[in-house]
């Protein structure tokens, strides 16, 4: 107990710092989003920001096993436990790379302006008429050759562990016939926990997986794709499998799963 308020005002002072150089990084990074000219100079910039954020901040991120990453266009899925994964991500990966995001994340000043000029997909989760549209845009795009970056959980939770996977990343690679990669990020549910709101110090991992190459066929080889990158992403994780567990916070399962199946031919 002792220890504990002894420590209190540090947690305090790194947390307000860290949250200081957030907006100011952040900020810098809105400026220059607002001024570059095209999307991969836009991301650029927004890895710089990102990867600067999390050294100031204490937050130092290794990446294993980045010559797994195709050089082509490819699908990379990842999973969810913090709202650092992003940021972790953005830092990570090369700057062809578009994320696809919940819709209620353009509905946020700051965010929603950032991700705007980063060419993000929004998929709406709630509304089944809009999602629809939404998951049909997402493999028109696929289709023309842009790489895309998933958390095909959809959300996070209190519990520590993997939930089950919605389809849209995995109809996506297919219907593009580009590789799909998982990847494991770790640490991020120790600095920003779901419950908490202040940051803590510490090492970030992301880990690239082996690349898997989508089959033949339709709807089963999309839940083929699914269930081999789960495994693999489970496996490496090292957390306990919650597709069994009900008291896991999960909103409601909406993703447009069947209109993405439905626009493939």
């Amino acid at each position: 107990m002792t220890r504990s308020l002894l420590l209190a005002p540090a947690r305090l002072g790194y947390a307000v710092w860290a949250l200081l150089a957030f907006v100011t990084v952040g900020l810098t990074a809105l400026l220059l989003l607002i001024v570059l000219p095209g999307v991969e100079r836009r991301r650029a910039a927004a890895r710089a920001a990102a990867r600067t954020w999390l050294h100031v901040a204490g937050l130092p991120l290794a990446v294993r096993f980045p010559e797994r990453l195709p050089p082509g266009q490819c699908v990379v899925v990842c999973n969810h436990a913090s709202y650092l994964d992003g940021i972790v991500l953005t830092a990570a990966l090369p700057p062809r790379f578009a994320f696809v995001i919940k819709r209620e994340m353009a509905r946020v000043p700051f965010a929603g302006a950032l991700l705007r000029r980063l060419g993000s997909e929004f998929v709406e989760r709630f509304d089944r008429h809009r999602g629809a549209s939404d998951a049909r845009r997402v493999l028109r795009n696929a289709t023309q050759g842009h790489s895309l970056v998933f958390f095909p959980e959809g959300t996070f939770t209190r519990t520590p562990g993997l939930l089950k996977f919605h389809t849209g990343a995995f109809a996506s690679a297919k219907r593009a016939n580009c590789p799909l990669v998982p990847a494991v990020v770790r640490g991020t549910r120790r600095a920003l926990p779901p419950s908490g709101v202040l940051p803590r110090p510490g090492p970030l991992e992301m880990e690239l997986l082996a690349p898997l190459t989508p089959t033949p066929g339709g709807e089963h080889a999309v839940r083929e794709l699914r269930d081999r990158a789960r495994a693999a992403i489970l496996a490496a994780l090292g957390e306990p499998d919650l597709t069994c567990c009900a008291d896991t916070d999960r909103p409601p399962d909406t993703e447009p799963e069947r209109s993405a199946r439905a626009s493939r031919p």
